[in-house]
């Protein structure tokens, strides 16, 4: 009978997390289609070029929540199985990336694929829901990996892989249990997974710059200068 609860705590993690906030919020607030937006993803990043700072900054908020609330229900469902409120936030990631609410069909009505985000803002939420002190780590060296470098693929990367560092270094001491290490680690395969092109435009030296980083300003005023310059 443990079984059914056990996954039933984790299927109703990845339900939470296939609610697709960015697609309400920038529909709320514009109107627009996020699917039709630069990436076509849900997150927070392509919301904020959909409709404006804020509206990124409400969805990757709610985003968070998704992969917190993961853990906390299977915490409450199983409250002596970890390694099930360690899947829970994983299936968050997954529903987050692919949401059973946005399937893409083709003109025969035939599932093409499963559309969501990438994954960064639930894995900052799994992290809180396994360790809610994670959040004074992760947040704020995401925010300024995202803030100065500006590419959002390499801050998504980034806060599983701050994940995995805090995690370690706690259960090194005791803290924590080391299956918890491995939802960073998960975690970030996830997030690799869901940004192969985005990658390979790393790579090419096409991957997009926010206009909101430190190195968009940059990029903006040497764009500027190189015109005047021209001119």
């Amino acid at each position: 009978m443990q079984i059914v609860f056990d996954l039933a705590a984790i299927a109703l993690a990845y339900v939470i997390g296939s609610i697709p906030f960015g697609l309400v919020v920038v529909k709320l607030k514009t109107g627009k289609d996020i699917r039709q937006v630069e990436s076509g993803r849900t997150g927070g990043t392509n919301a904020m070029r959909a409709a404006g700072f804020w509206a990124g900054f409400a969805t990757a908020m709610l985003d968070i929540l998704k992969g917190a609330v993961g853990v906390w229900l299977a915490q409450w469902i199983t409250p002596d199985h970890h390694l099930v409120h360690v899947l829970a936030p994983l299936a968050a990631i997954v529903g987050h990336n692919h949401s059973i609410f946005l399937p893409e069909r083709d003109e025969n009505g035939k599932l093409i694929r499963l559309r969501g985000g990438a994954g960064g803002a639930p894995s900052v939420g799994g992290a809180m829901g396994l360790w809610p002190g994670s959040i004074l780590i992760i947040l704020p060296l995401g925010m300024l990996t995202f803030f100065t470098i500006g590419i959002a693929s390499i801050t998504t990367m980034a806060v599983a892989l701050f994940a995995t560092i805090a995690f370690a270094i706690r259960a090194s001491q005791g803290l924590m249990p080391w299956a918890d290490v491995l939802y960073g680690v998960g975690a970030e395969i996830l997030l690799i997974w869901a940004l192969r092109p985005n990658i390979r435009k790393l790579f090419e030296g096409n991957e997009r710059v926010v206009k909101y980083s430190l190195n968009g300003w940059l990029r903006s005023r040497k764009e500027k200068q190189e015109e005047k310059k021209e001119n």
